[in-house]
């Protein structure tokens, strides 16, 4: 017969044995989330503030507008970036951005890089993704030695992602980040472009998959419904997903919910799922921080 106090001790050992390895160390892992905007869909910076705080980010990277497009989401610009960074300096850091094609372009950037912008982006513009105006990004990048971030949707943002390699493989210094519907839809083979929130199995191969492979200078940001989807619509693919570029795979939200948890809160969902379906202790560390730190240069 066992005693009270040995059952007990046993009971709590051979639940803690249940419980994934993973899980147990989560709570010690700091999470950096590299894709927020200010006012966002209308947000106001309080409550971004109390989102990121709920979620338990540790940095938020803070990416602006151009001067002529709320990148679809009402968000602000460079200013607007800046000011919330400088005034919680623990809590954001941020980049600089422009339209690609405009006068203003190079100067509005380096602008924003000398006052500490970490990268460039969010590049979201109806340009060709190997097209001029997105050399002159890569040409900027290159000289202040910061990443880009892209959105890829198809016919409206960075269009023709087939043809993308060309810039990645042209500029190898370069840290391109890869995000939103046609970059995530484009983790399986047999992708119809024109399907923004693909459902079902996945075939691995596909330009993004190939692309994470193929390019130490390629990463990807899992953030919004798109990088949450295209985790969740195959889970045996996304596992081995995870394990095969846990190395280049940036945890993010690009969430505009104001709560930080429920069903609205894509970024939470998107954190969880990241953590179940993670191979391992180590890459979770990687995917929610250490790969997010080396491109922010931390």
């Amino acid at each position: 017969m066992l005693s009270r106090r040995s059952f007990l001790e046993l009971t709590a050992f051979e639940l803690a044995a249940a419980v994934p390895a993973l899980a147990q160390g989560d709570a010690d892992v700091p999470v950096i989330d590299f894709h927020q905007h200010t006012h966002y869909s209308g947000r106001t910076d309080e409550q971004l503030i109390a989102h990121q705080k709920t979620m338990g980010i540790s940095l938020s990277v803070l990416l602006p507008a151009g001067s002529k497009y709320g990148l679809a989401a009402d968000a602000y610009g460079n200013d607007s970036c800046v000011d919330l960074a400088r005034k919680y300096p623990k809590q954001f850091v941020f980049f600089a951005n422009e339209l690609p094609d405009i006068p203003e372009t190079k100067p509005v950037i380096e602008k924003y890089l000398k006052l500490g912008a970490k990268g460039i982006g969010e590049q979201k513009f109806h340009v060709d993704s190997d097209s001029k105006p997105m050399r002159l990004i890569a040409d900027i990048a290159k000289h202040h030695h910061v990443p880009v971030l892209m959105h890829f949707q198809h016919d409206t943002y960075n269009l023709a992602i087939e043809r993308f390699h060309n810039l990645v493989k042209a500029y190898p210094t370069v840290n391109f980040i890869g995000h939103a519907q046609t970059f995530w839809a484009n983790i399986d083979k047999n992708c119809k472009q024109d399907v923004l929130y693909p459902k079902g199995k996945v075939t691995p191969g596909g330009i993004s998959d190939r692309l994470l492979s193929d390019y130490p200078n390629m990463w990807g940001d899992l953030s919004a419904g798109s990088g949450l989807n295209a985790l969740l619509r195959d889970e045996d693919h996304a596992r081995g997903f995870l394990e095969r570029h846990q190395d280049r795979l940036i945890y993010a939200s690009d969430c505009s919910d104001s709560v930080g948890q429920g069903e609205k809160c894509s970024g939470s969902q998107q954190l969880a799922t990241v953590k179940r379906l993670s191979p391992n202790a180590a890459a979770t560390r990687k995917m929610l921080h250490d790969n997010a730190a080396k491109l922010l240069k931390l």
